[in-house]
């Protein structure tokens, strides 16, 4: 569904990626694991056409996307859900969401609003509530429900639970769950290792603007050089 080719890419003149090769199936989570400043953001940047790569090729569902304007590659139905959420702050829940279906889902509308509020019931309670005052989890639920409403065809979520309690870390990623199991093709980025890779099908572990290590995510989590990059085992 999603296939990156030597891709190069970054800022000004400095590259941050290097040759990155990277693919996503339809029917997979595929988490991408780094700290920060690996380039993770960079690459979904690059892949949601916010920025243009240096060189190399993006490829969604057979089509080159590669410099495409954002807002077109909306239209193909790749949709990001960005680090930090993102959200309107000062427009109410039900704003927010509307305004997912703003390029991609118009006419259905209704049906993906009732679809997120199936999801995410604790939004509908808070419909006409203004966006900036809900707590950091459910920002991070309506900054899903605004790209369901988009109808994704791939998901792209960028750093989910980041700043969410454990509690909401579990409920966040047993949601990621629940929509995959709907069907829904899911690229996973994050820095919560042991987590990503329970419910991941692949796992990509990228350092400096490059992918290092690469394979099943149930044979990652035991793999030692990624215990030890990551808690120094």
């Amino acid at each position: 569904m999603l296939e990156i080719k030597d891709l190069v890419a970054g800022y000004g003149e400095v590259a941050v990626l290097h040759g990155l090769n990277l693919t996503v199936d339809a029917s997979e989570i595929v988490t991408l694991l780094g700290s920060n400043g690996a380039g993770k953001s960079t690459l979904n940047n690059n892949i949601s056409g916010i920025f243009k790569p240096f060189s190399g090729q993006i490829m969604f569902e057979d089509v080159d996307i590669t410099g495409m304007a954002s807002e077109k590659v909306v239209d193909m139905g790749l949709i990001q859900v960005p680090e930090g959420r993102r959200i309107f702050p000062n427009m109410q829940v039900r704003e927010n969401l509307e305004l997912g279906s703003y390029r991609r889902g118009r006419e259905r509308r209704t049906q993906n609003m009732a679809r997120v509020v199936d999801v995410f019931p604790r939004l509908e309670e808070r419909f006409d509530q203004l966006a900036g005052t809900l707590s950091g989890g459910e920002q991070q639920m309506l900054a899903i429900g605004r790209a369901m409403m988009a109808e994704p065809r791939l998901l792209i979520l960028d750093e989910p639970s980041l700043g969410l309690s454990p509690l909401l870390v579990e409920e966040m990623f047993a949601l990621i769950q629940r929509l995959h199991g709907e069907g829904l093709g899911i690229f996973l980025v994050e820095q919560n290792v042991f987590q990503s890779l329970g419910i991941a099908d692949r796992a990509y572990v990228m350092e400096n603007g490059s992918v290092v290590m690469s394979g099943p995510a149930n044979e990652m989590i035991t793999n030692p050089d990624l215990k030890k990059s990551y808690l120094g085992l």
